[in-house]
């Protein structure tokens, strides 16, 4: 793993033709997939239908526990079917998702929409990110991954910024309209997902890989994946402690800015006609931190840097029940460039730590839904906090809690069982049964990016 986080010096480390392609290809899916024009708008059009706050909270907290059921399994899917054909099938899902509350805006409209959701991002939760770390680990260019990770998420941010205001107006020609520009930016995603290039060796595994000839074993073949991952992560501490460091990150940054933005503003008197505004300035400051992760010193390591970068959204949210109206804005803008920093940082770190030929897809899927079920728990607690006028006492907590974890953490990470696991990081699975293979290659040497006239490697 590298120690600092700067992009590839020039000259040494240069873009592949085809490493360009996929960065360029991963730039438009990314930002197409995730381009959802009814983001700002889908309280309003569910109260429009007819749904009651009860209904429309509900499907939410549906569509949450969905999401962490679909994660593992769509994971194991990735591993099994490829990364790609994985991305394929999510852009697919995410277009009909899109399209359901236009055939039907209702209450079972709108719930399938949301479940669709569910499934089609967890499908591409951790193949997006898996086949971009491995597509560049082929070319020998992944040391521009973390700005490629980067730089996607900042686009995506930022194309929010410009479309998003526009979802007013084109309302008023089209009611539908949000749904439908959503169902085609998912379409474009298809488009991007269709001419990624073929990787070598982590396609579909074939029946010589897995030993499995008979369809019908194919659930046992899912078993052993998810027993390999879980065993993976059982049996690298460095891999577990990745996974909990980042579990700070994504509760902070999803509570303040999903749960928490509107109580906070409000509570410092700034009135809902600004929010938009503070939400657009949140998310440019965001855009800058993720297209950016470069600028962070080489002089801590990157997992150094994520708890520090922590920490900061910690104190940030410790600081905002001491400052006023202006005060909270720009800690508020703090806090979005500090998560725009950490995110890229913190999948790479993940990536990094995952053994080689251990299922890639399934531990991001994992990591993800631990992610998930933590804020989803952090979640409950919001809402008793907030409805009994606790406020500035749940951030308090919240940066408490955080300093401990992290606290916690770091005394972790210095143990030798840590250290040793850590050296090893990169090294193959320790259960060669798990260790896909292609033509009897090691699985790091197996990977290839193949043009379109090339030979096509088994199962890709």
């Amino acid at each position: 793993m590298s120690a600092g986080l700067a992009d590839a010096p020039p000259g040494k480390g240069a873009l592949t033709p085809a490493a360009r392609r996929i960065i360029r290809l991963n730039y438009g899916f990314q930002l197409l997939f995730n381009l959802l024009w009814w983001m700002p708008v889908f309280y309003a059009y569910q109260k429009e239908a007819g749904l009651s706050d009860g209904q429309i909270f509900g499907i939410q907290s549906i569509y949450y526990v969905a999401f962490c059921l679909f994660e593992i399994p769509t994971g194991l899917i990735a591993d099994r079917i490829g990364t790609r054909n994985c991305l394929r099938a999510g852009a697919v899902v995410m277009t009909a998702a899109n399209l359901a509350p236009v055939a039907a805006a209702s209450y079972t409209g709108f719930l399938v929409h949301f479940l669709a959701i569910a499934l089609g991002r967890s499908l591409t939760s951790g193949a997006a990110s898996a086949y971009l770390y491995d597509g560049l680990r082929a070319e020998k260019c992944d040391a521009h991954y973390l700005k490629a990770e980067g730089t996607a998420r900042a686009l995506g941010l930022a194309a929010k910024v410009v479309c998003w205001p526009l979802v007013g107006p084109l309302m008023s020609l089209a009611h539908a309209a949000p749904y439908v520009l959503s169902a085609a930016s998912a379409a474009g995603s298809l488009v991007c997902a269709v001419a990624l290039p073929r990787l070598a060796g982590t396609g579909t595994r074939t029946d010589k890989a897995t030993g499995r000839g008979d369809g019908g074993r194919r659930g046992g073949a899912f078993l052993r994946d998810a027993g390999a991952a879980l065993r993976c992560v059982a049996s690298s501490p460095w891999l577990a402690l990745v996974m909990v460091q980042g579990v700070a990150v994504f509760t902070l940054s999803r509570i303040c800015q999903v749960n928490l933005f509107q109580p906070i503003l409000l509570d410092h008197g700034v009135g809902e006609a600004s929010h938009g505004s503070v939400l657009a300035a949140m998310t440019v400051a965001e855009a800058i931190g993720s297209a950016r992760p470069q600028w962070l010193s080489r002089r801590l390591p990157p997992v150094a840097w994520v708890s520090v970068l922590s920490l900061a959204l910690a104190g940030t949210l410790a600081a905002m029940t001491l400052g006023g109206p202006w005060a909270v804005v720009a800690l508020l803008c703090l806090f979005a460039a500090a998560t725009g920093f950490a995110y890229p940082v913190q999948r790479k770190l993940m990536n990094d730590a995952v053994p080689v030929g251990a299922p890639r897809a399934t531990l991001l899927s994992i990591e993800s839904l631990v992610d998930r079920a933590v804020c989803a728990l952090a979640a409950v607690a919001v809402g008793a906090y907030v409805s009994a006028g606790h406020l500035d006492a749940l951030l308090w907590h919240s940066a408490l809690a955080t300093v401990v974890l992290l606290g916690v953490v770091q005394l972790l990470l210095r143990s030798r069982r840590v250290g040793r696991d850590r050296a090893g990081a990169g090294t193959p699975a320790a259960d060669p049964k798990d260790t896909a293979k292609s033509d009897g290659r090691p699985a790091d040497e197996a990977v290839r990016v193949t043009g379109g006239g090339g030979r096509r490697p088994p199962g890709a």
